[in-house]
């Protein structure tokens, strides 16, 4: 099986999904990516937060942002799962893939730091929803 994690620009939330997916998963059958719609900056500065929160919290989600393809959408793909609350389902619902398609509806931090304190507590919150959400996952998939 081949999951697929979608969220806006790729630089945290779907390479959060994916890298917590890797950690957790002991199937070697699934395997997992991830993309986003549209190409991201990574070394902004609250994108240089999250990766440093991130890896002290066993989490390595550094590297270039990957955009969303046609061979991952068409050919690679058994299950495509949008982290995020950003990404219009519709681009994946109207098509042949909508069945295989799930959403976590997870929040941009810069969306909502102004709620949760510190840019440091917000990027900690939204990491543990995404981990909740794979333990969930790879629950359901053994």
């Amino acid at each position: 099986m081949n999951i697929l994690f979608v969220c806006r620009h790729n630089v945290s939330r779907s390479r959060i999904a994916e890298a917590y997916f890797k950690k957790t998963n002991k199937n070697p059958k699934i395997k997992v990516k991830s993309a986003g719609l549209f190409p991201g900056n990574v070394n902004e500065k609250s994108h240089l937060d999250e990766i440093k929160i991130c890896s002290k919290m066993g989490l390595n989600i550094r590297g270039n942002s990957k955009p969303i393809t046609l061979s991952l959408l068409k050919k690679w793909q058994d299950l495509i799962i949008i982290v995020a609350d950003d990404v219009p389902v519709s681009i994946f619902t109207s098509r042949s893939y909508a069945e295989k398609t799930k959403v976590w509806k997870i929040k941009d931090a810069w969306k909502i730091r102004d709620y949760h304190g510190s840019n440091q507590e917000t990027i900690q919150h939204i990491v543990k929803q995404i981990m909740k959400r794979v333990d969930k996952l790879v629950e359901e998939l053994k």
